[in-house]
């Protein structure tokens, strides 16, 4: 028998030696927590799409947002369920609207914690577009003026980072403007720059409150076929001022993850997002699957791909199970 000089086997053969020689490592500081805002006082009423997923009051909010940064997560991702709504989605910048009003608990609670501002009209408007409508289109350039508005209240209520996730045509350079006009110039963008239009949000726009009433978002949300698009939307987003990128979503697009990361170098996102939740969860509780080994699997692989951080409903019990180790 050949003798073999080569024998990759030998640096598998212990869990000590693995690790030691282990390219990708998951740690909390890579994971951004998402947390759904709603009015009122008190409120932890569970989200029947995303198992283990709540919607909050504020004051609820920050015992969330506490939970995750004593866990050693940097940051946190706020989206809310408004008192009112309209076609404009006024209430987006109301000063009074749960998601500002969490931002300035969470910031006086916790000032070290990292506050992220999902900037879109969708939960906001009475129609569930993104922005502002013309007949049964959405307007875009109608919607920036609307989007940097949003974009500046929640500068105003303390968020540390502004997150437009709306896919409208030159949002960036408009919300980098209105925050620099407003002396909010140290605030950062992270743009979700390739957002596709993907069946993967269902249970995000059910716990949202956020489905379009009529047609579909496939008008300016990304072509799943594409990736070539979606370097271009990222050099866009770039040169308009973006200072962190996302790929949303992630596991499906983990090509797309990749192809960013080796045509740029800015911090990149990937948004692990409700439906690849939702799956897990599902087949977790029937049994088919070891939860805790294919979400830590998942976030690895998200990693590997190239993704500096994960926005994740995972987060929590994967820094949980990281901690167990």
């Amino acid at each position: 028998m050949t003798d073999l000089i080569n024998r990759p086997r030998r640096l598998r053969s212990t869990a000590g030696i693995r690790s030691m020689v282990r390219e990708t490592r998951l740690s909390a500081e890579d994971f951004v927590y998402p947390i759904f805002v709603v009015p009122g006082i008190k409120i932890k009423s569970p989200i029947a799409s995303l198992p283990g997923q709540y919607h909050l009051s504020s004051d609820m909010a920050v015992e969330m947002a506490r939970e995750a940064y004593m866990l050693g997560i940097p940051a946190v991702l706020l989206f809310g369920l408004p008192e009112y709504k309209d076609s404009k989605g006024s209430s987006a910048w109301d000063p009074k609207s749960p998601v500002q009003r969490a931002m300035v608990a969470i910031k006086k609670a916790l000032p070290e914690l990292t506050v992220i501002g999902d900037v879109c009209l969708c939960e906001y408007t009475d129609h569930g577009h993104c922005g502002l409508l013309r007949g049964h289109e959405v307007d875009n350039d109608s919607t920036l003026e609307l989007l940097a508005k949003v974009a500046v209240s929640q500068a105003e209520a303390g968020a540390d980072i502004i997150a437009p996730s709306d896919m409208m045509d030159g949002r960036v350079d408009a919300i980098r403007q209105a925050l620099d006009a407003s002396q909010f110039t140290e605030r950062a963008i992270m743009a979700y720059s390739a957002k596709y239009s993907s069946a993967y949000y269902g249970p995000f726009r059910d716990a949202a409150d956020s489905a379009p009433k009529f047609g579909d978002r496939r008008g300016y949300q990304m072509d799943p076929a594409n990736a070539r698009e979606a370097l271009r939307e990222v050099e866009l987003d770039i040169a308009e001022g973006a200072d962190i990128v996302m790929v949303k979503p992630a596991l499906a697009y983990l090509d797309i993850i990749r192809r960013v990361y080796e045509s740029f170098d800015v911090p990149i996102a990937a948004y692990n997002v409700s439906g690849e939740y939702a799956m897990v969860k599902a087949a977790a509780e029937k049994g088919w699957i070891d939860e805790k080994k294919i979400v830590l699997e998942t976030l690895t692989g998200i990693r590997r791909a190239g993704a500096d951080m994960i926005l994740t409903y995972h987060a929590l019990d994967a820094v949980r199970w990281l901690n167990e180790k």
